[in-house]
């Protein structure tokens, strides 16, 4: 009656987890390209590094160079009221009382720098290349994305197969359990032996909800990344290699494209129009200035004129030279040239580096394309094994211990040989993106 109980439990078991498996294959299919384009439109990394490259996009722009002229213009009013007293050369006196004296101003100003040693057209190209590097940033945090955003889809396809294969592996252990449970009753096996496939279940069954679990703990992972929320859906679980050129076509590629270096050389290029722009105030600065303007006044009796108005234009050009400054712009050149020694160092170990990691990646990805085909060969073996185990321990003829041996064998190289396929296919997009491909891709 116990078995009985056990056996009705461990069916209602399978029957649940038999349909969760029919309701993933009734979602629909999250393909890689749409998560993609997900990723793209919602990640929360890539939307801020868009953001910043707006605000460099300003900040490149002419009107924040000092490139134009300035227009400005003021107006004022003023009004005085006093008591005054006026003696007059003849010695009489004469006393006013609340005397008020008004003036009216207003004018237009036009001011521009005709030359200032080129240090304004200097920073406007800093300003540009900042830009360009800013850009690069971007494509290094969709670079990077991309990387986590597959990293986590094939997390998903990897443990989507390993929760078919431990379904099967269940439903393999549940036919053993009612064959064990058969022969104890006709007499034909130990209780030993039921009591082993009853284990052996409960472990299968542990190890399916386990998977199952960190399936769908995943999935919450690729939303963060996606910046979607969803859970009823699949992934693809087909996995296309690419054709890669050989090492020396790569690491060429890799040279003339790797982001890292790419924006090395922007910074090499800012810190040379740094030592331009720096160099600038070594010269003269030669300005322009005009003003048109209007002023009107109101005296009092005391004063000689009653009022007045004018009117005109003004225009002048100034030079200022400052021809020692303190030791200023001497100091300022020189952590300049200092600072693109820095970048120059910096790109050279960067090559250095790019060409050690490409190397290293390179031997990774052929090792784990002969682990893949060897994983394969070894899943047609170990499943012809598992088949001739499973129909002659059908036929008594061997033990429970050989087909449960044989059967967490197959498992075992099922999961090998997922971790090979997708562990190969991650290793392929790290050489791209070292190569400068892989958007391209």
């Amino acid at each position: 009656m116990n078995y009985t109980k056990s056996m009705t439990k461990h069916i209602y078991l399978v029957i649940v987890l038999v349909l969760f498996t029919l309701k993933l294959n009734a979602q629909n299919i999250l393909t890689k390209k749409e998560a993609l384009q997900l990723a793209l439109e919602n990640n929360y990394g890539i939307k801020i590094a868009t953001n910043n490259l707006g605000i460099s996009k300003n900040n490149a722009s002419i009107y924040n160079s000092r490139l134009l002229p300035t227009l400005s213009t003021n107006a004022g009013a003023n009004h005085n009221r006093s008591n005054q007293e006026i003696e007059r050369q003849d010695g009489s006196i004469t006393n006013i009382d609340g005397a008020e004296t008004k003036g009216y101003n207003a004018s237009v100003n036009l001011n521009y720098t005709l030359f200032d040693g080129m240090g304004r057209k200097y920073n406007y190209k800093q300003l540009k290349e900042t830009h360009n590097l800013t850009e690069l940033q971007v494509r290094e945090t969709i670079e990077n994305t991309y990387l986590q955003l597959f990293n986590v889809y094939f997390q998903i396809a990897r443990l989507s197969e390993n929760v078919k294969n431990l379904n099967e592996t269940l439903k393999i252990s549940k036919q053993r359990l009612q064959r064990a449970h058969y022969q104890y009753d006709y007499g034909q096996s130990t209780k030993l032996e039921l009591l082993n496939s009853e284990v052996d279940l409960n472990n299968d069954s542990i190890n399916f909800i386990n998977a199952k679990q960190q399936f769908i703990n995943t999935k919450r992972d690729l939303n963060i990344i996606l910046g979607v929320r969803q859970e009823d859906y699949e992934v693809e679980t087909a996995v296309e290699f690419v054709t890669l050129e050989s090492f020396e076509e790569l690491l060429s590629k890799a040279k003339k494209n790797n982001i890292v270096l790419k924006q090395s050389e922007k910074n090499i290029r800012i810190s040379e129009l740094g030592i331009r722009a720096s160099k600038s105030s070594y010269l003269p600065t030669v300005g322009l200035s005009s003003s048109y303007g209007w002023n009107k006044s109101k005296n009092p009796p005391t004063s000689f004129l009653a009022g007045s108005t004018a009117t005109g234009l003004n225009a002048g050009i100034n030079l200022s030279w400052n021809i020692f400054d303190g030791g200023i712009t001497k100091t300022r050149v020189a952590n300049a040239k200092i600072s693109l020694e820095t970048q120059e160092i910096l790109r050279q170990q960067q090559t250095e580096i790019l060409e050690n990691t490409l190397k290293n990646t390179w031997e990774e990805y052929h090792n784990k394309l002969y682990v893949l085909g060897a994983q394969k060969q070894n899943v047609i073996t170990t499943q012809n094994n598992f088949d001739r185990t499973q129909e002659r321990y059908r036929l008594g003829q061997v033990t429970s211990i050989e087909f449960r041996q044989a059967q967490i064998n197959l498992l075992n190289t099922q999961t090998a040989l997922n971790n090979a396929k997708y562990d190969a296919k991650l290793i392929e997009l790290k050489l791209l993106q070292l190569s400068g491909q892989l958007l391209d891709n």
